[in-house]
């Protein structure tokens, strides 16, 4: 008896042993999956933020962009359309009030001195009421006709 005890236990060693090698083997090859995996979905994820990124920055570009070009072109216009009340008023603030309303005036501050106008750089002489070179300013504007009418382009004239 004790001969097939010795076998029953040298068999279940065996059978023990092969399934510990199974079982090892096992997960020797799922770990092995799981790092596959890992790597093809932290590639998988890369490209999808690059892509990602990409389309967004595309997307608010062209949502962005008309919205800048309407600003500058706005504000271009209103700087236009305000030049010649800015060039009315600018006299008074600056101590020129014969120059008021003259399409020479400048105006302009370099270094500190300003330049009134290209007839008289320094404004007109002390004691004269009047400026013997003066030109009214005709208000017209790019944006409205001779009618009275705003327009948008050079096809509404």
């Amino acid at each position: 008896m004790e001969e097939w005890q010795k076998d029953f236990s040298e068999m279940l060693e065996t059978v023990a042993n092969q399934i510990e090698g199974f079982f090892v083997e096992v997960s020797r090859e799922v770990t092995e999956v799981v790092h596959e995996f890992a790597e093809f979905s932290e590639e998988v994820t890369a490209q999808m933020q690059i892509t990602f990124t990409n389309e967004i920055d595309q997307y608010i570009t062209e949502l962005v962009n008309p919205i800048l070009e309407a600003y500058f072109g706005f504000e271009g216009i209103v700087g236009e359309a305000t030049q010649p009340m800015m060039r009315t008023v600018e006299p008074l603030l600056n101590q020129h009030p014969i120059c008021m309303g003259c399409r020479h005036y400048h105006g302009q501050s370099y270094g500190g001195n300003v330049l009134v106008c290209g007839m008289h750089p320094y404004g007109v002489g002390e004691g004269l009421d009047t400026c013997p070179d003066k030109e009214m300013t005709v208000w017209k504007s790019p944006y409205v006709n001779s009618d009275g009418q705003f327009f948008f382009g050079e096809d509404d004239w």
